[in-house]
């Protein structure tokens, strides 16, 4: 998995009148744990982008000023503004190489399903799975193959092949279906009824043509 480098700097108030003077200078109020302690901190915004802002999960290294190491660790958690979507909060969990951890890795549909030629819509149920792995084991991102779904068919979490990872999710979470259209769902009505007023028809004809042999 690939690592994103956010340089920090400690952090000396930590009430929210700071804090928000720091979101409005572009830093983004943080905290790492999981450690021997906790360290409280603020990083520029714009080094968030490749680790919040994208579709693949990364490790982050937190050169901290002060901190004679850095530190490895995951993002656990981002609060975001309700409106402006800047990022008010992020957490930090410090990792260790030889500790199993959990991650919500992304999914990603891989390959053409043809139920999408056959008119239908890929609809994706979710789009994380949580995962737990030794951090080299720890995928960027989870694979689903489509490439046999027709209409009306899904794919589950039972039937994903997993590496050295476990996927802590139900087996019998929808991962991805092909949505069958309002449209082919009334032809299908339409060609049961059709077929039904045939066989009426049918039936109909058959005592007509007794009486006639009789007279």
């Amino acid at each position: 998995m690939k690592t994103v480098e956010i340089i920090g700097y400690k952090r000396a108030n930590l009430g929210k009148t700071e804090a928000k003077r720091l979101r409005e200078e572009g830093m983004v109020p943080c905290v790492v744990y999981g450690g021997e302690r906790q360290i409280h901190f603020y990083a520029p915004m714009i080094l968030f982008r490749d680790l919040v802002y994208t579709d693949e999960a990364h490790f982050a290294m937190l050169t901290i000023e002060g901190e004679p190491e850095p530190f490895e660790a995951i993002i656990q958690d981002v609060q975001f503004h309700p409106v402006s979507e800047i990022i008010m909060h992020a957490d930090f969990l410090q990792l260790f190489r030889g500790t199993p951890i959990k991650m919500d890795i992304p999914v990603h549909p891989e390959g053409i399903a043809p139920g999408i030629s056959q008119g239908g819509k890929l609809i994706r149920k979710i789009k994380y799975l949580q995962i737990k792995a030794l951090p080299k084991n720890m995928p960027e991102f989870i694979s689903v193959d489509v490439s046999e779904l027709g209409l009306g068919k899904s794919i589950k979490v039972g039937e994903l092949t997993t590496g050295e990872y476990e996927i802590l999710n139900s087996p019998l979470v929808t991962l991805a279906g092909i949505e069958v259209p309002r449209a082919l769902k009334g032809k299908d009505v339409e060609d049961e009824e059709e077929g039904e007023g045939e066989e009426g028809a049918e039936g109909a004809e058959a005592p007509a043509a007794e009486g006639a042999s009789e007279s």
